[in-house]
């Protein structure tokens, strides 16, 4: 029986790895959870969660799965980055979804907008290897099941928390004047890094309105599946958004094309979520297109190719490829950080 460990920090991990454990089960195998910060309130019955660094060591994973850019490296295991989102390009020309941190064996892509670059990247470091293999997170997506049909129209608004991109600040007003006077249906998400007064603001328009609802949990997908449209910024559940077919208007997105309905001003919003109602083919064709640039897999299979991708690995090119970077530093850094010192007294960070 082969062990995994998923090595989580955030609650958005949880509809990116269960696909996996659902493939790990149905092998026959086995696989475990460990957080680093407190977001285990969201695990089911029959989940296994390892609680200290001890419990992981003794456990001895041969792969360690993470949507994350940090995980332990001394932990057991092949380190695997399956990515919390699509590159979106969110801060363009940082090229965060390609940052490289000396942390990964193993890069599980999703598509051309991703893969072609981090093929370049595994020749350039040498130490890890990239394989196509889709995103977990999709196969709960496919295949799409037609929903009923809402009794009014339902949008779903999200937004990324980053300083200076998020449109929270400058979209309450108009969302609120929209919930009020319009026959629409609201729900609200928000990354669990959102400004916790942001949060507040909006869970009081929440409580104050029967047509808005908002939603804190481990699994957004539901929302998803439910809206007509998605208003948004530039977060990555954009991308998600559209493999639903279904439009996407956006208030001052960083890096807008003919697939979203972009606004720059909140007064246009009101138009252009009227204008997203109507599926305009052109709009309708031209997700499709972009939504195949950054996945082309719709079969629901991308766990199973990422746990075959850990088997090739481990099978061809572990030991056997470039050493990852000392990283001294950083990894001096992470053990102080967590208290972790396997040579001195006995060790039970759970952190």
């Amino acid at each position: 029986m082969k062990r995994y460990l998923f090595f989580v920090s955030l609650s958005y991990a949880y509809p990116i790895l269960r696909p996996i454990q659902s493939e790990i089960w149905r092998r026959g195998d086995e696989v475990a959870w460990f957080f680093t910060s407190p977001c285990d309130q969201y695990l089911h019955e029959g989940e296994k969660q390892l609680k200290t660094i001890k419990e992981v060591m003794e456990y001895n994973p041969i792969a360690v799965f993470t949507p994350g850019n940090k995980v332990y490296d001394f932990f057991p295991g092949v380190k695997v980055q399956v990515f919390h989102g699509f590159s979106i390009d969110k801060r363009p020309g940082r090229g965060d979804h390609f940052r490289i941190r000396g942390l990964f064996d193993i890069f599980c892509t999703q598509g051309s907008t991703s893969t072609p670059h981090f093929l370049e990247l595994e020749k350039q470091y040498r130490h890890f290897k990239v394989y196509e293999t889709g995103w977990s997170k999709t196969d709960l997506f496919f295949p799409l099941v037609p929903k009923e049909k809402n009794p009014v129209p339902t949008i779903l608004y999200a937004s990324t928390f980053t300083p200076g991109i998020t449109s929270t600040p400058h979209l309450y007003d108009e969302i609120a004047r929209l919930a009020k006077e319009k026959n629409w249906q609201w729900l609200i998400t928000f990354h669990p890094k959102m400004s916790p007064e942001i949060v507040e603001k909006y869970k009081n328009l929440a409580h104050a309105l029967d047509n808005v609802s908002f939603y804190e949990g481990d699994n957004n997908v539901e929302l998803l599946q439910k809206a007509d449209v998605l208003l948004c910024d530039s977060s990555s559940i954009i991308i998600e958004f559209l493999f639903f077919d279904k439009p996407v208007v956006t208030y001052k997105n960083t890096s807008p094309g003919n697939y979203l309905i972009d606004v720059d001003s909140p007064e246009l919003i009101e138009p252009a979520i009227e204008k997203a109602l109507t599926r305009p083919k052109e709009l309708m064709d031209n997700i499709r297109k972009y939504t195949d640039s950054h996945q082309p897999y719709r079969d629901g299979r991308c766990s199973a190719r990422i746990l075959d991708a850990v088997d090739d690995f481990i099978a061809k090119y572990k030991g056997k490829i470039k050493r990852k970077p000392l990283n001294l530093f950083r990894k001096l850094q992470t053990r102080w950080q967590v208290k972790y010192f396997p040579f001195g007294p006995r060790y039970t960070a759970s952190k």
